[in-house]
């Protein structure tokens, strides 16, 4: 059965996709149902076609997996998000905080040929402005292995390499703390009670549990 590229579609394969890459549980329908904010009967439905297609491994109230097809085609939506986020950081004045929303909504609608000119001219980026890796028009990116802030040990040091793009309000309060991908931290006390305790360019912060649930340094 040929494969359907629907809007729809590509929400639900980006989705699966992202819910593994920083962590080796598969999504279930309800979490699927949750993160897309859908009913989980629509979710049933969906998962089924996207089955039928070759996209997804499922069964009933189990885990679903992506299917090698179903991998690549993955990538290649989440290419074309985190190539249009760094293009409006670069090129069109945005904030890191503006762009999620806004590539939600052209990530549908860019040609292929579009894309690679944009690719081309940002100098082929590997990572988007929240420090996530750009897949390579083939499917590859790169990748090291990282820690999660909220996870690493007192006396841990490692580099910001990406921070989840979810809340913009959280974007503003890192940046205004100065942290960013790239950002180099010891943790100074990882059972804080304010948050993760950490030392930047000599000044000690306390992020917030939320937020640090949404940074990764290297390991």
């Amino acid at each position: 059965m040929p494969t359907t590229s629907s809007p729809a579609v590509e929400d639900y394969l980006k989705t699966i996709y992202g819910h593994t890459e920083w962590q080796p549980e598969a999504i279930t329908p309800s979490g699927l149902a949750t993160a897309l904010g859908v009913a989980p009967s629509s979710v049933t439905e969906m998962v089924k076609k996207m089955a039928a297609q070759g996209l997804v491994q499922h069964v009933p109230y189990g885990a679903i997996r992506l299917t090698d097809d179903g991998r690549a085609r993955a990538l290649a939506v989440v290419r074309r998000h985190r190539l249009i986020e760094t293009w409006l950081v670069r090129e069109m004045g945005y904030a890191w905080d503006e762009v999620h929303d806004e590539a939600e909504v052209l990530e549908h609608a860019l040609s292929d040929r579009l894309l690679e000119a944009i690719d081309d001219r940002l100098g082929r980026p590997e990572r988007d402005p929240h420090g996530d890796a750009i897949p390579r028009a083939d499917g590859t990116l790169v990748s090291e292995p990282a820690v999660r802030l909220d996870e690493a040990p007192t006396g841990h040091v490692g580099r910001v390499i990406r921070i989840s793009d979810r809340d913009p309000a959280v974007l503003r309060e890192l940046e205004t703390a100065g942290v960013g991908p790239g950002s180099e931290l010891r943790v100074t006390d990882a059972a804080a009670p304010a948050g993760v305790g950490v030392a930047l360019d000599g000044a000690d912060h306390a992020i917030p549990r939320a937020a640090a649930a949404g940074i990764w340094i290297t390991a």
